[in-house]
């Protein structure tokens, strides 16, 4: 009896298995982040599981796993999108090309915050979700291997010197800076709340130019006018909380 009751079982659940797989609905890469982002923003949390992410919303679990090894992957991976659509519109520029290094960067930074600026909400889920910040930086690993490939087209090396160790160096110095002044953009984009993100684009200008001018040309105007730009900015959130 207890046999028959067992095989009895396994029937039903085999039934079950093969209706969920007929009724599951066929799903890309773009529709699980989609899902995944409804889900977050909704709830304010991670789904419990793969399985049970994929069963509410009717497609199957091994579709999940054909584009992400797990939900840590699928948020980092969302920002290397994020970079690549950046990237991809602004090839599709033709004057992009002309452009000097310091348009360059300054053509991406509006491009990644623009598209930013469309997914806010899951950004900042995404980097706030976590107390601490090293966890949030975890995050980002992808998009700064994919920034740093992209900067070595992008900047030269300040000092032409007949040393390779030296040239390293300062390609090195070079590539983190800029990776640590798109760190910077970014925080400021998370805090700013002026209309439509406006003084963001107004510290991507000064960061840009003044950074240039650091590595490049080493005039002090600039350097001091972003300078001035951030002591205001700091003075205003001062005075305000006051």
């Amino acid at each position: 009896m207890i046999i028959l009751f067992k095989q009895f079982v396994f029937l039903l659940n085999k039934m079950y298995l093969i209706m969920a797989k007929k009724n599951s609905i066929k799903v890309d890469k773009e529709k699980i982040v989609t899902l995944y982002t409804d889900f977050v923003l909704a709830q304010g949390k991670r789904p419990h599981s793969v399985y049970e992410f994929a069963r509410n919303n009717n497609f199957d679990e091994v579709d999940f796993y054909k584009f992400f090894a797990s939900f840590e992957i699928l948020e980092s991976q969302f920002f290397s999108d994020m970079f690549h659509y950046a990237i991809e519109m602004l090839e599709k520029s033709p004057d992009y090309k002309t452009y000097n290094a310091a348009q360059k960067m300054s053509c991406f930074y509006f491009t990644f915050f623009e598209i930013a600026t469309a997914n806010r909400s899951f950004v900042l889920y995404l980097l706030n979700q976590d107390q601490l910040p090293l966890r949030s930086l975890m995050k980002l690993k992808i998009l700064r291997k994919d920034f740093l490939i992209f900067v070595k087209t992008v900047l030269e090396t300040p000092y032409k010197i007949d040393h390779q160790k030296i040239t390293d160096l300062q390609n090195r110095v070079v590539h983190e800076g800029a990776w640590l002044q798109f760190l910077s953009i970014l925080k400021y984009w998370m805090e700013d709340t002026s209309v439509r993100f406006e003084k963001t684009d107004v510290f991507i200008e000064k960061s840009v130019k003044a950074s240039f001018d650091m590595v490049y040309n080493v005039p002090i105007e600039s350097i001091l006018d972003f300078g001035k730009f951030i002591w205001k900015e700091k003075l205003g959130t001062f005075n305000t909380k006051g």
